[in-house]
C-alpha cells in the first residue's frame, strides 16, 4: 500500500520548520481573489515568500494559482510551490 502524504502535512512541516527559524508562515485568506497563495513565509533579514501548498502526489494548479505565480514573480516576490519536505529544504536552504 502506497501512503499518500496531503497536503496538511506538507503545509504543518512549513510552518514548523519556519517557526523554527523565527520566522512567520502565516495562513491566507484573500477575500475576492480566488487561487491566492495558502501561505506568506517571513523569515528574520525581511526574507518574503508567496506559497502555494499542493500534495506531493496529483496536485495540480488551477489557473488562477498559475496567474497569481506568474504575476507576483513578474513583479519581483519570490512565489513558490511546495510538494514536497525537499521542496522545504531547497527553499529554507537546509
Amino acid at each position: 500500500m502506497v501512503e499518500r502524504i496531503l497536503e496538511s502535512a506538507i503545509e504543518r512541516e512549513l510552518r514548523l520548520r519556519v517557526e523554527a527559524l523565527g520566522g512567520l508562515c502565516i495562513k491566507v485568506k484573500a477575500i475576492g481573489r480566488r487561487g491566492f497563495f495558502d501561505r506568506i513565509v517571513v523569515l528574520p533579514g525581511g526574507r518574503v515568500w508567496f506559497v502555494e501548498l499542493k500534495r506531493p502526489k496529483g496536485g495540480r494548479l488551477s489557473p488562477h494559482q498559475v496567474w497569481h505565480l506568474g504575476e507576483f514573480s513578474r513583479l519581483g516576490a519570490v512565489a513558490v510551490v511546495v510538494k514536497s519536505t525537499a521542496d522545504i529544504d531547497r527553499l529554507l536552504g537546509s
